[in-house]
């Protein structure tokens, strides 16, 4: 394909875009990389590939235990609704997603609460690593940590407690 420069050589001729574009689509190519020195063409055709991910439906509860599922988290990132422990009135700080649970917000670091530490509602008590998205969540209630019932790295399943507070 000789032909004759009528631009800068810096400059991509349009003439030769079309064709490029004809022969991506003769030849079903959807992506066209070039780099001429510190200028780079990408050219791409069709549709962009975008994937869905749709949160599974909580596991049913077998019916010898009496405890509701909480409900899915918002969009927002809000927590799963603190529910009451069956220990001592305590509340039960519940992951209101399937993942990996963290006790700091990175490995070496100080974790975020400790037993004895006092929460509100907004206090980030734990990160849960789902999809490798690491959610920060927040306590959702307040009170004092009485438990830790994870450890860090332990998975951890939808509504499952997580801590307890008082």
């Amino acid at each position: 394909m000789a032909r004759e420069a009528k631009t800068a050589p810096d400059q991509f001729e349009l003439d030769g875009l079309k064709e490029l574009m004809e022969l991506m689509e003769k030849h079903d190519v959807r992506e066209f990389k070039l780099q001429r020195g510190d200028v780079r063409y990408v050219i791409r055709r069709g549709p962009q590939e975008v994937m869905s991910v749709t949160p599974m439906a909580a596991p049913s509860m077998p019916a010898a235990a009496p405890a509701p599922a909480a409900a899915p988290a918002a969009a927002g990132g809000a927590p799963a609704p603190a529910a009451p422990a069956q220990e001592d009135n305590s509340l039960a700080i519940k992951s209101p997603t399937v993942g990996t649970f963290y006790q700091s917000p990175s490995p070496g670091e100080a974790a975020f609460v400790k037993v004895g530490d006092t929460v509100k509602a907004d206090t980030i008590v734990c990160i849960v690593e789902a999809m490798k998205v690491f959610n920060q969540i927040p306590a959702g209630v307040s009170g004092t940590i009485t438990k830790i019932l994870l450890s860090d790295g332990d998975p951890v399943e939808f509504g499952q407690p997580m801590f307890l507070v008082k």
